[in-house]
């Protein structure tokens, strides 16, 4: 019996019409391939071509993230970068998820209060946290983030720039000078900003010289808040700061997997969804 070719008007992010009996496996596989393919994928386009629910879909990939194959975002998920090494630019960095660094800013501002010493590292969610800082008027703000420094500059805070050299890639100050300052301070709380957070290894970044510094700031701290966004969970990157158990809060948005949230909660770490 001769077998009928394929039509080819069929989408090619269509799958089969049997697409409802394929196995759980074969339906992840052919988004990560898609997202691998196209760089990204919508929920809603998914639900629409593959015939399956929203909820299942964003289980499939609440699902992949947590393998650390791609990158959660709303509505969707992105193609990752690269491997645990890739260490974008604060340019690269400012372009995403600007709405929910702005809401994790005002939360991480409400943790404050008058007259507290409060440290940030760097990155641009941290940068933020700073610009939402200038409603006070008397804070003590210790950074390794030259362009936190520049934001603050016109404000009546007293800003302490610790030493080292200057990662071009971060505008950060990192080295044996910066872990040295920062053993001889003390801070009410530290607004830490992550490339990568699993619950299980903890929050990771991919510059080593960063996660020393980092890790310097997290024993002067007495509060220690984690801020990113949700895209960041399930990621691991090459050098872990701390495990979960030394992080206090996490501020981040509404899109983290409640996979994630509940390993969080489990840990007994505060949890604010902006």
């Amino acid at each position: 019996m001769t077998r009928k070719p394929e039509s080819h008007a069929r989408s090619r992010n269509r799958l089969p019409a049997d697409t409802g009996q394929m196995l759980i496996d074969e339906r992840r596989r052919h988004i990560l391939s898609l997202i691998q393919n196209h760089g990204k994928v919508v929920v809603g386009e998914l639900s629409r071509s593959l015939a399956i629910s929203q909820i299942t879909i964003r289980k499939d990939l609440e699902f992949l993230q947590a393998k650390g194959l791609i990158q959660r975002t709303h509505g969707g998920a992105l193609r990752l970068q690269s491997g645990a090494l890739f260490d974008p630019s604060i340019q690269e960095k400012q372009k995403q998820h600007s709405q929910e660094k702005h809401r994790i800013a005002l939360a991480a501002a409400g943790l404050v209060e008058e007259g507290q010493c409060v440290m940030l590292d760097s990155g641009t969610t941290t940068t933020a946290v700073a610009q939402a800082l200038k409603r006070f008027s008397h804070l003590t703000v210790i950074t390794n983030a030259v362009n936190v420094v520049i934001e603050l500059s016109g404000t009546g805070f007293e800003l302490i720039l610790v030493g080292g050299s200057l990662r071009k890639n971060s505008f950060s100050l990192v080295g044996p000078l910066a872990e040295d300052v920062l053993e001889e301070m003390h801070a009410d709380i530290l607004f830490l900003g992550v490339d990568g957070f699993d619950p299980e290894t903890g929050v990771t970044t991919p510059n080593f010289l960063e996660s020393r510094v980092n890790r310097a700031m997290v024993k002067a701290a007495r509060r220690v808040v984690a801020v990113c966004d949700s895209t960041k969970f399930g990621r691991r990157s090459l050098s872990r700061i701390v495990p979960t158990a030394a992080i206090h809060c996490v501020i981040t948005d509404k899109g983290l997997p409640r996979s994630v949230e509940e390993a969080l909660r489990a840990q007994n770490i505060e949890l604010v969804l902006v």
